[in-house]
């Protein structure tokens, strides 16, 4: 049995007590939370873009401790699950590897390279696995590609475009700030970087262009170079300032014999979002339409931790959620910054 301590009750340690409910050989028995509210058990105030609102939680067996570093002198937490602001997961996850945790910290592994390193290394001395909450490829559209691609079943994988855009986060405290979240780049595209590096290998170059809002790229293209000269891979990602199309994502991905598309979006209130199933265009002409089961995103959590869990008792990280693979999620992220900026300057200038 592996027993998790949360560390930070918001909208993602929401996400995750709830997948940890469906789960064996797991059990939650702490939790880390500043809130008086929340110790209590009051989560009703919760609220994300998708899944459940939160609810009033029995907390009754579970020891609730102010901060993070109360919860790491317990000796009863063998792995910290990190809900934390980005901003404070480096301290975190050093904290945790020195306190002898395996850890589980949310998406982006830190905001600057330097820092991931930083993190890994702590993980690394101390000998604890460092795995990070990069959970797209657990979503069953993006986990149906990860299948043709093990599989082969349409030949080599040759390139591919992905799309994430949001409307203004208006509600999302310090979205923007280089410093605390990041911005678009490092809080929403992330996703889509990891999930490239994971299908396609790490590009030597990135070609990005954009806009900016203050210090932070808000919305940009690119197009990724590899060693290989047939993987043809872009992307676009980042904010729209009209609030109608709260959240959008999709792919549209090449093998030698197939094509794979998907789009989803979800619409303002009270229209029905807009879903444009997984299919695959093939060789002969046909189109298929693959039965992918429940599409629930908090499925896709539970397949997340459940790997966290199994790497936790093998030994191992897991070979999507390794630390160093998000490590370079963010280095592709701030090579992407450093283009859109290099080229907005050239343009001032």
């Amino acid at each position: 049995m592996v027993r998790v301590g949360i560390a930070g009750i918001g909208f993602m340690g929401w996400i995750h007590w709830l997948a940890y409910q469906k789960l064996k050989d797991v059990k939650v028995v702490a939790i880390a939370t500043p809130e008086p509210e929340r110790q209590q058990g009051d989560w009703t105030a919760i609220k994300g873009n998708f899944g459940p609102p939160g609810q009033q939680v029995d907390l009754s067996e579970l020891r609730v401790y102010d901060d993070l570093d109360q919860m790491l002198a317990d000796d009863q937490v063998d792995m910290v699950d990190l809900c934390l602001p980005p901003a404070l997961h480096v301290n975190g996850i050093v904290a945790a590897a020195a306190a002898n945790k395996h850890i589980f910290c949310e998406k982006p592994l830190a905001l600057r390279l330097d820092e991931c390193d930083r993190a890994i290394a702590a993980s690394q001395s101390a000998q604890r696995i460092l795995m990070v909450g990069h959970v797209l490829p657990f979503f069953s559209e993006f986990q149906f590609l990860r299948n043709l691609i093990e599989t082969q079943t349409y030949g080599r994988l040759i390139g591919g475009h992905f799309q994430r855009v949001i409307s203004d986060p208006a509600w999302l405290k310090n979205f923007y700030d280089p410093a605390l979240v990041g911005g678009p780049l490092f809080d929403l595209h992330v996703h889509d970087a990891h999930f490239i590096r994971l299908l396609f290998g790490m590009p030597h170059a990135v070609d990005s262009v954009g806009r900016q809002r203050g210090e932070v790229v808000e919305y940009c293209q690119s197009l990724y170079h590899f060693d290989d000269p047939d993987l043809v891979v872009s992307s676009t990602m980042g904010v729209i300032n009209q609030q109608g199309r709260p959240f959008m994502h999709g792919f549209e991905v090449h093998f030698e014999t197939a094509t794979v598309h998907f789009q989803f979006a979800a619409l303002a209130d009270p229209h029905p979002a807009e879903i444009n199933p997984v299919k695959v265009f093939t060789q002969d002409g046909k189109v298929h339409f693959p039965d992918l089961g429940d599409s629930d995103p908090l499925f896709a959590f539970e397949k997340e931790i459940a790997e966290v869990v199994a790497s936790i008792q093998r030994g191992l990280p897991s070979p999507v959620l390794d630390g160093k693979l998000a490590r370079d999620a963010v280095q592709i992220c701030e090579m992407q910054a450093a283009k859109v900026r290099s080229k907005n300057v050239s343009v001032q200038g």
